[in-house]
């Protein structure tokens, strides 16, 4: 594969980050607001951060404003999953609260993805993949992919001078 044929899918891609607020209905919620990730945008629009969109229901659609997409060669079996699920998606994880929300990372690895459920202080949504994004990053796969060998350890054989607790220390 040559440099220009890696070159042909930038391995980082700018992304809009929609969000969805809508009123807290808990009445111990501390914020008036519940924010979480609602959609990517395959590229980010010219809008300011906050930009209303429109509302869904009683969803107001916010753009939050633009990520980077960062693809690794070494994830490309985790991409190759998501792909593979037939809807492939983005997880989007957000930090702050209320107003104060900003975006913190947007992973096409859904094994990372995964870790982040549990990470204090994030929103954590899987969102659908944009169909642009996703031949690209079918492109990125197929060009880059590298299948790796499980390669099982053996043991050392014991040496026969080593005694219980091995050589050069008394029993």
């Amino acid at each position: 594969m040559t440099a220009d044929e890696m070159d042909d899918i930038a391995p980082t891609r700018m992304v809009g980050v929609v969000v969805g607020r809508r009123k807290a209905t808990s009445e111990w919620a501390s914020d008036p607001f519940v924010v979480t990730p609602h959609a990517v945008l395959s590229q980010a629009p010219a809008l300011a951060s906050g930009a209303p969109l429109g509302q869904v229901g009683a969803l107001d659609l916010i753009y939050l404003g633009s990520a980077e997409l960062a693809l690794w060669s070494g994830e490309t079996g985790h991409y190759r999953d998501n792909l593979a699920t037939g809807a492939p998606r983005l997880w989007v994880a957000l930090t702050g609260r209320g107003e104060r929300v900003a975006v913190h990372l947007v992973t096409a690895n859904p094994y990372e993805g995964e870790s982040l459920a549990d990470s204090p202080g994030l929103t954590l949504e899987a969102v659908a993949m944009p169909p642009d994004i996703a031949a690209d990053l079918a492109v990125f796969v197929a060009r880059r992919h590298v299948e790796e060998v499980f390669v099982k350890r053996k043991r050392d054989k014991a040496r026969g001078d080593a005694g219980p607790r091995g050589p050069g220390r008394r029993a």
